[in-house]
């Protein structure tokens, strides 16, 4: 039996836990001269969440660069920080799970290398100087110079902010995955007991299921989260709690999707035909 008040509090938890994650892509563009309000960015990321159950992916970075578009904004360095965020999410969600699985899990080294892999790969772009390269290969700003200037504007204060604020993100939704199994009859009554299982393998599973391309990481998030946590849950309550937090993580977009959307159009009691207004 499911006690639909835990998942609740998971749905919620994760709405929590993926707000830093819209912080630091606020303070990114923000540093990359973007006069964008702190409102508009959290809807434009929330939104944008849609868009990875698109095959390819691509549609989250239209999404978000579509609600930001307006005065003040540039899409191509709005498209650049995009990149940069996820990059910044991926490589320290696998950093976590590296450096946990160093320490208890041992036993399983491949989730060690995969972890350390991952992170190499996504986070080596990160560091400015790299990234600012990459943008440049990438030919943005050949039309105007001055927006790839602007890019300048990233230093290692952006990358040591980005790391903390993707910890405590990962944190809580290491959280989010223990209220679940609370949901279901499983699990600690204290958080903290397993807290840097739940947030490794909430990390890792989530980050390979990004990296596969599957729409929404589907099937791939699920096979991980169940192989790590098989051990300590057993097999078939692992791959019922990897499909209830997919379930609880999804409803939660959807709802706050269709509330910063309604919200961001009806700002002041009477809805605009202007997608793009603030919210």
């Amino acid at each position: 039996q499911v006690d639909f008040l835990w998942l609740a509090a998971s749905g919620g938890l994760y709405l929590l836990g993926t707000l830093p994650f819209a912080l630091f892509w606020h303070r990114t563009l923000r540093t990359l001269g973007q006069r964008v309000r702190f409102g508009k960015t959290v809807r434009a990321y929330y939104i944008g969440h849609l868009g990875k159950y698109v095959p390819g992916k691509a549609m989250v970075v239209v999404l978000r660069a579509g609600l930001l578009r307006g005065p003040g904004v540039d899409a191509s360095l709005a498209v650049a920080s995009i990149f940069y965020e996820t990059l910044m999410m991926m490589s320290t969600g696998a950093l976590l799970a590296a450096s946990i699985a160093a320490f208890w899990f041992r036993g399983q080294p491949l989730l060690f290398w995969t972890a350390l892999g991952i992170m190499a790969v996504a986070g080596l772009p990160t560091l400015p100087p790299i990234f600012k390269r990459l943008v440049r290969l990438a030919g943005v700003g050949r039309m105007n110079p001055a927006t790839v200037e602007k890019l300048d504007n990233l230093g290692y204060g952006t990358v040591i902010l980005g790391w903390a604020l993707n910890a405590i993100g990962w944190a809580i939704l290491g959280l989010s995955f223990w209220a679940v199994l609370r949901a279901m009859g499983l699990g600690e009554n204290n958080p903290f007991g397993q807290f840097h299982l739940y947030t490794a393998a909430v990390s890792l599973a989530t980050v390979a299921g990004f990296i596969s391309m599957m729409p929404g990481g589907a099937v791939v998030r699920e096979a991980v989260l169940t192989e790590l946590m098989a051990p300590y849950l057993g097999g078939g309550a692992a791959l019922i709690g990897a499909i209830l937090l997919r379930l609880v993580w999804l409803v939660a977009e959807m709802v706050i999707s269709g509330i910063l959307y309604l919200g961001g159009r009806c700002w002041g009691g009477s809805c605009s035909a202007d997608p793009n207004r603030n919210p």
